[in-house]
């Protein structure tokens, strides 16, 4: 059974401050810029995605590499690394910062539009279904919400997961098969043809959905409660609001 929780030390550190540093510059882009449109939130969710690559990179490549430790086998016979800081000290060790870097130029490709999809699909969506204040299904449609976001921004990017997650796994036991992003595009589609690029992609989006539902439904909930905003009630309709400023402030989908 530990076989199917192979490598979660690296994601149990890195996605805390993933998911702050991913909602924090957000939520600081948008009121940079000034007007909540879907270009701002697009933008905004691109910025926020670019720069958590810092982290997002290192934590794939050490969990990569830990889910690959012994694969095959019930019980590993030799251990090269103990844990995720461990795996990437001994990378770091043996390539330097460009080793822990492995795969931050796709993971850039993939993050910088995938987010700003995430946030521009969550902020459509919340308006579209009406995730306003005081509604009784306001935390279902939160769900709904940030689960369908997190499926959408899987779907926009998802060939490029796939390249970057073989470029991360290259190298293991000392042997590389690509010498570049182009060149492991080539080789992966003359092996496999096109379908390569959906490899995984079902159990990617079957944990796309509840992670995501969950994680957008505790930052709004959270933000609403910690700015005094009334949460969802159980019997009473939701209040009209009465001036634009006071809507503004209240709107869920403004992060």
């Amino acid at each position: 059974m530990f076989g199917l929780y192979k490598g979660i030390g690296s994601p149990m550190m890195g996605l805390t401050f993933v998911n702050a540093i991913v909602f924090g510059v957000q939520g600081n882009t948008m009121r940079y810029l000034g007007h909540d449109t879907p270009m701002n939130q697009f933008l905004a969710g691109a910025a926020a995605g670019a720069i958590q690559c810092v982290i997002c990179c290192p934590m794939e490549l050490a969990k990569t590499r830990m889910q690959m430790q012994g694969t095959g086998e019930k019980k590993s016979k030799r251990k090269l690394y103990k844990n995720s800081l461990d795996c990437l000290a001994h990378i770091y060790k043996r390539e330097g910062l460009r080793g822990v870097n492995r795969g931050m130029v796709t993971t850039l490709i993939r993050e910088t539009p995938c987010f700003g999809v995430y946030f521009l699909t969550y902020d459509i969506l919340t308006r579209s279904i009406g995730c306003e204040p005081g509604d009784r299904y306001m935390i279902p449609k939160l769900l709904f919400a940030g689960g369908m976001s997190g499926v959408t921004c899987w779907l926009s990017t998802y060939p490029v997961d796939v390249i970057k997650s073989r470029l991360q796994a290259d190298g293991v036991g000392g042997v590389y098969q690509y010498s570049s992003i182009a060149d492991c595009v080539r080789k992966s589609v003359k092996r496999e043809g096109l379908i390569v690029f959906t490899r995984g992609l079902t159990s990617t989006l079957l944990r796309a959905f509840p992670v995501n539902a969950v994680t957008f439904a505790t930052v709004t909930l959270v933000l609403m409660y910690a700015r005094g905003v009334e949460g969802p009630k159980d019997s009473e309709p939701a209040t009209p609001v009465t001036t634009h400023h006071t809507q503004q402030q209240a709107q869920a989908s403004s992060l």
